[in-house]
Order: C-alpha cells, then structure tokens, then sequence
C-alpha cells in the first residue's frame, strides 16, 4: 500500500500526476525490470526472444548483477528437483508419503534445464561447465523413524517416471562407496538409509545471471542502469508507470523512467517495492527475513571425498531453507564443500539492505497477519531463537551428525544471503507463513512482482512463465506459443508418466548442458498401484533414468 502522505503539497502532486500523461523527457522503456537477480534476467531474456523489438531497462541497486541472493556464495547451489529435498515429501497422517510437490518441483527444473539448453544452442549462454555439473544428489538419514520414513519415500517416488534414477541402500558399506564422508567413524551399529541420484545438479546461478544479462546487452533496445535505486513507482492515467531513480555514484540524482510493464525481481526488496507501487494485490502480503550461514571447508584432501549433495531431515519447525545438507559446490572455479544452513536473524531484508527493512514494510493491513504468524508458527519462532544461540561449538557439532571425523581447523564461518519469508493474510485464517513463490500481479497486468524464496533460482525459467501467463496471458496463448514450445519442448505438457518424453528431454538437456547422461526409465508402477517391492537391506536398487 501506498505510505501515507505527510504534508498536504505531496498529496496534490500525487493527485495532479494521476490526471496527467507521462513527461516528454522521461525514459519511455516497454519493460522495466527492477533488480538485476536470475529472475528479471531470465524474465528479460524470454521477452527479448518473444518481442525482440520491445525497449526494456534492467536496474540495479548494486555496482554488478548477481551480487545479491543469485550469487553463488549466497546460495545453496542446487538444482532443486527434489530427488533429495525431503521436505518436498511429506509423510501424511495414515502414515503414506505425499509426492506431490516432489512431482511439481522435478517438472519446473527440467523446464529450467530446457530454458538454459536453448540459451547455449543460440550462442546466449556458453560453456555450461561455469554454471552447471552433475553432483549425485542423497538423502541421508538415521534412526528407526527416519530410515523407515525413506524408504517409504523411495518407494514412492519409484513409482514416478522422473525419480527412477534413484538408488536406495540401509547398508553403512554401500553408501560409504558412495559417500565416505558421512560414514567414516560412525558407530557401525546405527541404523541409517540413504538414496541416491546420479542425475543430480550443482549450479552457479550468479554465472547463469552474468550470462543471460550479458547476452540482453548486445541489443541495442537494452538499457542497463547499475548503482540505480529505485524511490518511487507512480501509475499514470495511460496506466503506464512512471518510476523515479537516483543514480548511487552521481549524489543521488534523480530521474524517472516511463515503462509500459514493470516487473520487480528484486529479492527480499520486492515486498516493499510492491507496497510502494499501491496496487491493490500487494495490500496483503507480509514479509519475515530469514538469513543463513554455511560452514566451509576448501581443503582439497577433504574436499574430493565427497562429490554429492547430501541433504538430511529438517529440525521440527524449521523452514525449508534450513534442511541440513553437506554439499559438494563449485563456485567461480573454485570447488569446496558447504554445510548448513544455520539460521540468522537480521531486519534487513537484502544482504545489502536496511537494517530498517523489516519496519519499513510494516503496514496497517499486514501487521495483524503478521503477528497471528508469530503465535501460529511458536515451533518456527523457537527454532530461530535456537539457532542464533549457536555458537561455533554448536555448529560444529551439527557438522559431525552428518560428518563424524570432521577437522575443526578445516572449516569456517560464511554468511550466506537474506531470504524473506511471506506472510498472506488469509480472508478466512488470517495470517498464514507460506514457504514458496509467489506471483503477484495488477488486475491491469502492467506491474508483477515476485516474492518469496525456496525453490527460488532453481526454477526461474518456468516462475517466469507463470508471470508472462498472468500478465501476457493472451499473447502467451496466441503469438508467443510456437516459440515457447521451441525454448521449452515441454511447455504444456508433463514429463511425468510419459517416458519417451523424459527421456527425450533429459537426453537432449544433459547434452547441452554436458551433464551426466541418464539410461532411459524402464517401467513405472501404475498409478494408484501401492504394491512395491522393497530392496532388503544389502541390497542396493539400480534402477537408473
């Protein structure tokens, strides 16, 4: 929502700009894209090849693009496809595991992998090694009550055409084949289960976001404005908007911009960019910033143990941005391992934000939700005051769960980024936490703007999508069809169940993108079948996609 007007010469000035068309001398943009993150490079790079003719300006607060949550050491790295992520699969009530998003996550990464393909095929993108490469994905757990919850889980997902890469073992000897780290000094008599995926993906969506903007600035009809901040977005009679910037390297100067279309990809800047832009359907979101530490290790004795992502079960009340996970990264060249993420607390709302964030984007229609979510979510709340307790001691320790003889003298402390956590008010409910993205739009669909964080990066291409459905649904439908079916094959349709398609698709993507090339799936259980059979436990399933 719009702040209210302190003096009444601000009000008439607001009043008068509604009445009036946009000045001369402004910038008149088609598209203007506010942050320079994976989101408006990817939004801006499907426009250019939609609407080449199409004028657009990309801003950036910061002297760079990707220097925020898309950089690669404020982030986890993953290809979120839930071959992993046991938090994309619930164990229901009656005690059945629910795949659902598990299904719903894998789908939007190969629309991703699609998207990145058609880049490197059309000389936009180049050498896939700087940003993707293949890292086997594992879940690792121990315990009765977790070992029995995967392998519930495997079983499930192999019922499903996309998760038929998947190996599953509960014997210490194999999965120190796979993994040695997690089982060198463990006691050989805990019980423990892992899967794995030797399709699985580590990527630098920082490199992904240098490239795609690299590529938009060799049209000539692309504007790159770095060092620029964003102060005012004002809507016109014409319902263009009108969107006044100061320049960071020149005292502050002020100057507006005049865009057909606006879209603000600026991370956890968006909320209160969105509630300055007055419409409507911003009206109801809150925001909660949650930061993240990892623990990094980049000795290469230790470092080349260990060629997975392997991701752990969530402490009860954390967000999915903290599912523990011992990842093997390789940023800008340089390979390490990462541990966490730790959960911090800070009001900012950007790793490069306001430590006033937080207040500033307080508002009276939110603050109630805001506050039901405090007392509706005391496990979440509990958990955060836990983990800003930790000290390096603790860490540590956590860091031994999954790796027992770890070295202290090998690893240390790395703040990651801010991620911002949205609060809708529910009609209904109230406030409710939600833990995903989500697309908001003006009912005139000439401004969205993208909020939230997990899966995030990961599924940029196919977010994107959902915000030219919502604000070109027409030309989407229409003109844009044939070519969105060029750049993603699969637009439209579901790999899942289909297994000529995934093949066909995994093939074509691991090409391109010089990834492990995957065997082609051999049968997938009918659906409703809930008779499987499960591997005993020396035994190792080798059922490869």
């Amino acid at each position: 929502m719009k702040k209210v007007k302190l003096t009444l010469l601000t009000a008439l000035v607001s009043a008068a700009a509604v009445l009036t068309p946009a000045h001369a001398d402004e910038q008149q943009v088609d598209v203007l894209l506010i942050g320079g993150g994976i989101m408006s490079a990817t939004l801006g790079t499907y426009l250019q090849e939609l609407e080449p003719d199409w004028s657009m300006t990309m801003v950036e607060r910061l002297d760079g693009v990707a220097k925020e949550s898309s950089n690669g050491w404020n982030n986890a790295g993953t290809g979120h496809s839930a071959l992993m992520e046991l938090n994309y699969t619930p164990e229901m009530p009656d005690g059945s595991i629910n795949v659902d998003k598990a299904i719903k996550v894998n789908e939007a990464f190969q629309i991703s992998r699609q998207f990145w393909s058609y880049q490197v095929a059309n000389d936009v993108m180049h050498n896939p090694e700087a940003f993707i490469r293949t890292v086997n994905h594992m879940s690792f757990v121990w315990g009765d009550k977790n070992v029995n919850f995967l392998r519930k889980r495997y079983a499930e997902l192999q019922k499903n055409t996309l998760f038929q890469s998947m190996d599953y073992s509960e014997d210490q000897e194999q999965i120190r084949k796979w993994a040695p780290l997690l089982i060198e000094g463990r006691d050989p008599q805990q019980k423990v289960a892992a899967t794995r995926s030797v399709i699985g993906t580590d990527v630098n969506y920082g490199e992904i976001t240098r490239q795609l903007v690299a590529g938009l600035q060799t049209k000539a009809n692309f504007d790159l404005q770095l060092q620029t901040e964003v102060r005012k977005l004002h809507q016109n009679a014409d319902k263009s908007w009108t969107i006044t910037v100061a320049d960071l390297a020149h005292d502050e100067e002020e100057h507006t911009i005049n865009a057909k279309f606006v879209f603000i990809g600026a991370g956890g800047a968006a909320l209160p960019l969105l509630q300055e832009s007055g419409i409507p359907e911003g009206e109801a979101y809150g925001g909660f910033p949650v930061g993240g530490q990892f623990l990094i290790c980049d000795n290469p004795d230790v470092v080349k143990q260990h060629v997975n992502k392997a991701y752990g079960q969530a402490e009860v009340g954390a967000p999915p941005m903290s599912v523990p996970h011992l990842d093997a990264r390789r940023i800008d060249g340089k390979e390490v391992l990462l541990f966490g993420p730790f959960a911090t607390f800070s009001t900012k709302f950007l790793k490069n934000g306001s430590l006033w964030d937080l207040l500033g984007s307080t508002t009276t229609d939110n603050v109630i939700p805001m506050m039901k979510v405090g007392l509706d979510n005391f496990n979440l709340v509990q958990y955060l005051i836990q983990q800003v307790m930790l000290d390096d001691e603790d860490r540590f320790a956590e860091l031994q769960k999954y790796y027992p003889t770890a070295n202290k003298a090998d690893w240390k402390l790395w703040t990651a980024g801010q991620r911002v956590q949205i609060i809708k008010n529910d009609p209904e409910k109230g406030g409710r936490l939600q833990f995903g993205t989500e697309v908001v739009s003006s009912k005139d669909a000439t401004l969205a703007a993208l909020l939230g964080a997990s899966p995030g990066a990961s599924t940029a291409a196919p977010i994107m999508l959902t915000v030219m459905e919502k604000v070109f649904g027409d030309k989407v439908a229409g003109k844009w069809n044939a070519k969105l079916k060029e750049i993603i094959p699969s637009y439209g349709t579901k790999l899942n169940g289909n297994v000529a398609a995934t093949e066909r698709e995994l093939n074509y993507t691991s090409e391109m993108l010089h990834l492990h090339k995957p065997q082609a799936p051999k049968t997938v259980a009918p659906a409703g079948d809930e008779t499987v059979t499960l591997p005993k436990q020396e035994q190792v399933a080798n059922i490869e996609l």
